[in-house]
This record gives C-alpha cells, sequence and structure tokens, in this order.
C-alpha cells in the first residue's frame, strides 16, 4: 500500500481510535500515544492491510490492545504488607486474595482462546460493548458474535471450574 492509499485508508480512523482509546485510558496524553503507535503499527504491515477484510476492524483491535497493554503497565503493585492495611470493612485479606487469584486465572484463560473469542469477550464483558457494535468493528454478524461470545463464556467457565476442583 502506498503511502497516498494509506491517506485515504487510515488516517480517517485517527478520531475513533482516540475516542476509544480516550475511553478506555480517561487520559488524552496516553490516548494520543496509543493512536500513534496504532497508526505506525499500521503502517509497518501496510503491505498486508489489502489482505484484511477491514482495515478499521484491525486498527481499532490494535489500538484497543495498546491501551490494554498501558493499562496493564499503570496498574499498582499491592506489596504483601499493604495488604494488612486492607479495612474494607468487608472481605479479609484472605478473601481479596483469592479474588485477585481468580481474576488473574480468568484473564490467563481468556488468553487461551483464540483470538476472535478473545477479542468479542474483552469488548463486551471489559469494555461494555453491545453485540451490533463488537459486529461492526469485528466485521462479524450479530448472530456469530453472539455464537462466539457464548463459546468462549462456556469455555472459560468449564476450565475455571476444572482448576478450582483440581486444586490448582
Amino acid at each position: 500500500m502506498e503511502l497516498d492509499r494509506f491517506k485515504i485508508t487510515a488516517l480517517p480512523l485517527r478520531e475513533k481510535l482516540m475516542n476509544i482509546s480516550l475511553r478506555m485510558l480517561g487520559e488524552k496524553a496516553d490516548a494520543e500515544d496509543v493512536v500513534q503507535e496504532a497508526l505506525l503499527k499500521l503502517w509497518h504491515i501496510r503491505d498486508k492491510l489489502n489482505g484484511y477484510n477491514s482495515v478499521e476492524a484491525l486498527a481499532v483491535m490494535v489500538a484497543k490492545n495498546l491501551a490494554l497493554d498501558k493499562l496493564k503497565a499503570r496498574r499498582p503493585v499491592v506489596e504483601a504488607a499493604d495488604l494488612w492495611m486492607l479495612d474494607s470493612g468487608e472481605k479479609s485479606p484472605a478473601e481479596w486474595l483469592e479474588q485477585q487469584d481468580a481474576v488473574a486465572c480468568i484473564r490467563t484463560l481468556i488468553k487461551q482462546l483464540p483470538s476472535l473469542q478473545q477479542t468479542i469477550i474483552r469488548m463486551k464483558d471489559v469494555e461494555g460493548y453491545e453485540l451490533h457494535e463488537i459486529a461492526e468493528i469485528t466485521g462479524s454478524r450479530i448472530e456469530a458474535v453472539r455464537t462466539n461470545l457464548s463459546r468462549a463464556r462456556k469455555k472459560i467457565r468449564e476450565q475455571f471450574i476444572a482448576l478450582n476442583q483440581s486444586g490448582t
């Protein structure tokens, strides 16, 4: 893909990518960084872009993954000494740790799903997108999104239960 074609195809997506990144990150500077990096990644694979059904869906997925990476990097590390200072009144440190372990386990299980199912479950259950929005972004039919979401949730539920029953 030549520069002129890239400008016509990818650069108009800048505003949409900015809105998505800003909604996920909440900070304009970080969102701008994500958009720049997403467009740069698209530029590096510009020769392969014609092979995609939807450059927009690809760009959105790249931006979302970059934003998620930025959110992971921001997450504060909880020191063991800080756990003793928890005073929520509702959960003990042991309960809190158990919940964090469950969340980490589910994230690991999501990473093991096929990439389309990963994307759909993150968009629906983490980012709160509606099915029709996910279908539009991924270039899929709503029925396909619903089926993939159902299969992903079922697989995660089954694997999570199996892991908890085996004691790991």
